[in-house]
């Protein structure tokens, strides 16, 4: 995946922000980008941008490409792209099977079953099918958030500070649980943080504060 931001900006009128200008991104299969920054730098925003998610205010001259094709093109619903955010966003009136069964691609119900019990299965979590999501430890729930990110089969994932709510030791586990399925799943993934703990690749970070311009 190759992005290029000619400029990203938030606000109206004269409280218009330039956050970033002049991005350049190469981020090939497999490999996690790490871009670092303190809370409220924009981090996020570049993410929706990417992701093409409708934020006011949020203006972007974006150019993203992916296997040969322009992604800042197509409508939000076209990209596949995955996103991974701090909160799980379970539906709490889902259980965990009918969460990840939510983002199973349209198929026959046989198949849609299977592929939401083979994600079960390799989450070890066959035996909390039927559960509420909201019974499940955070460690949990993020495990099942991911799964059924993957399920919905994206072409590119996004990271939006997904460990940040974890306690040390689960903010580890899932940490190599995630890059383990970006790695084997071949995705480019682009990953927000300020934590520097969440590095999956030292020689792929990027000072997201080295991005904003002098006069902005």
């Amino acid at each position: 995946m190759k992005i290029e931001v000619k400029q990203l900006s938030v606000g109206t009128g004269a409280a218009q922000r330039t956050l970033v200008r002049g991005l350049a991104l190469d981020c090939p299969p497999g490999s996690i980008t790490t871009l670092m920054g303190p809370s409220g730098c924009g981090k996020s925003s570049l993410l929706a941008a990417i992701a093409g998610l409708g934020i006011p205010g949020l203006e972007a001259d974006i150019r993203i490409e992916l296997a040969g094709n322009r992604l800042d093109q197509l409508p939000t619903s076209q990209r596949r792209i995955g996103l991974l955010f701090q909160d799980d966003l379970l539906f709490a009136h889902m259980s965990v099977r009918e969460n990840l069964l939510f983002a199973v691609p349209p198929g026959t119900k046989a198949e849609r079953a299977l592929a939401a019990d083979a994600a079960l299965q390799e989450l070890g979590f066959s035996d909390m099918a039927d559960r509420n999501p909201l019974t499940l430890s955070g460690g949990q729930r993020a495990r099942v958030s991911l799964m059924r990110t993957l399920l919905s089969e994206p072409q590119a994932l996004l990271l939006d500070e997904p460990f940040s709510k974890l306690d040390v030791a689960l903010r580890e586990q899932f940490r190599q649980f995630v890059f383990a399925h970006v790695r084997r799943l071949q995705l480019p993934t682009l990953l927000v943080t300020h934590d520097a703990a969440d590095i999956a690749d030292a020689s792929r970070v990027i000072d997201f504060q080295t991005l904003i311009p002098a006069n902005a």
